[in-house]
């Protein structure tokens, strides 16, 4: 097999290709094959008629079209290998030649993995966050805490007000007809959540438990359910009781139950310890970031669009099984979003390409550092995937015997290398 590779514009690699005559026969050999088992020829069993009446049967045309599928794919695919080609789209067949008893000739066209042109990737300087506590978020975070252990009381014959709790029940009608999801009884809603339609919550201020109101409200002209989009409602609630909360007080008793701690002042020396660690985690985390967004930034990279469609795709079939998990359906979604597909294409498109040159970049850093995954590396990352995925390492190994698995694997691996050395040399300013 003969090969001519021609790099052309917009990461498009152009192969001609040329196959030898012992090759074609083979490919024609394997079509005859194919198909004298499937023809009826009268007077001779499947399988058993002579080639030149099942040429006849099928044309030349016939015999050519099945010798392609023959030799055509096994060849391409043997040239990307011969060649280090890396396709990312589907190729394109074109000028093909092919004939019994000739050399077979065509051309393929296809768009490949792009080349990185790295610009500085270590020593950046990159500006290190530090974040700050002060007594103020102590403060914050412990009332918190005490929101968490109040008690919800009920407040008898108080007015409902902004911040109460009641456990209503409603009758929704739109132009006198009741509509799906308009009742309910004993819902419980926090006046001021605003997890009902705007003015819904407002007008039962001042409410007391027994009595009944008429809600009048106009749902959102961008309602999620488009026959209700717009149009006035009138709810009749009746408020079965009103609760409020009662926070605990701020002493040695809360900090033992709250706060794992004996006294009161020694909740607050450890929420203040948690919160400078966790500060500190986040500052790292943006510092990471920070890095890697500036090595990315000063690659210089062509991606083709294909790539970026992958990647969305990717993201999408993510959210579709994330939605799934929790009993949603992706349309529904869609239209809770008040969007259709294309508009969620179009959102995720900027996050997609940042992720492909991301990868891109990575990539291209591992080759540049010549970085490697030893046997060790490997053994330890399928044991954090086993305990991550709840399975027997042995369970997991039988799937990652297929050697596609087992490079993701280690090209995960090797990404994850090329982003720390990034970090590790970054400078902090």
């Amino acid at each position: 097999m003969k090969v001519s590779v021609t790099k052309k514009e917009h990461n498009t690699t152009e192969m001609v290709i040329e196959l030898p005559v012992e090759e074609v026969a083979k490919a024609y050999d394997k079509a005859f094959n194919k198909l004298v088992q499937q023809v009826n020829i009268p007077g001779f069993r499947k399988g058993k008629a002579p080639r030149k009446m099942v040429e006849r049967r099928v044309g030349e045309d016939g015999m050519r079209s099945e010798a392609f599928d023959f030799i055509i794919p096994d060849a391409y695919r043997q040239a990307v290998l011969d060649n280090n080609i890396e396709p990312v789209g589907r190729p394109e067949v074109t000028d093909v030649t092919l004939n019994e008893g000739e050399p077979c000739v065509f051309t393929v066209s296809v768009i490949t993995k792009p080349e990185v042109t790295l610009g500085d990737y270590q020593g950046l300087p990159i500006t290190a966050p530090v974040t700050e506590v002060a007594d103020e978020d102590v403060d914050k975070e412990i009332n918190t805490l005490r929101e968490r252990h109040a008690k919800m009381v009920v407040a008898e014959g108080a007015e409902l007000a902004q911040g109460d709790f009641a456990l209503i029940d409603f009758d929704g009608t739109v132009d006198g007809k009741p509509f799906s999801g308009g009742q309910s009884k004993g819902y419980p809603l926090e006046v001021g959540s605003g997890s009902f339609i705007p003015g819904f919550e407002d007008q039962l201020i001042g409410a007391k438990a027994g009595d009944e109101r008429e809600v009048k409200v106009t749902f959102p002209a961008d309602y999620f359910v488009p026959e209700l989009a717009g149009k006035e409602a009138v709810f009749v609630t009746k408020i079965n009781d009103v609760k409020r909360k009662e926070l605990p007080e701020l002493n040695d008793d809360f900090a033992k139950e709250a706060g794992d701690a004996d006294t009161f002042e020694e909740m607050k020396t450890k929420t203040k310890e948690k919160l400078v660690a966790t500060a500190k985690e986040k500052d790292e985390a943006a510092f990471r970031e920070a890095a890697l967004k500036q090595a990315v930034a000063n690659a210089t990279i062509e991606i083709p669009d294909i790539m970026v469609d992958d990647q969305v795709d990717h993201m999408i079939q993510d959210l579709d099984f994330n939605l799934r998990q929790r009993g949603l359906e992706l349309e529904k979604y869609l239209g809770y979003m008040n969007t259709d597909m294309a508009g969620l294409r179009e959102r995720y498109r900027p996050a997609a390409l940042e992720e492909v040159r991301s990868e891109l970049t990575l990539e291209a850093i591992v080759k540049a550092e010549s970085l490697t995954v030893s046997d060790e590396e490997y053994a330890e990352e399928t044991q954090k995937m086993a305990k991550t995925y709840k399975m027997p390492e042995t369970e997991l190994n039988k799937l990652l015997v297929d050697k596609r698995h087992t490079e993701a694997v280690k090209d995960t691996l090797l990404r994850r290398k090329a982003a720390q050395l990034i970090v590790d040399s970054a400078v902090k300013s």
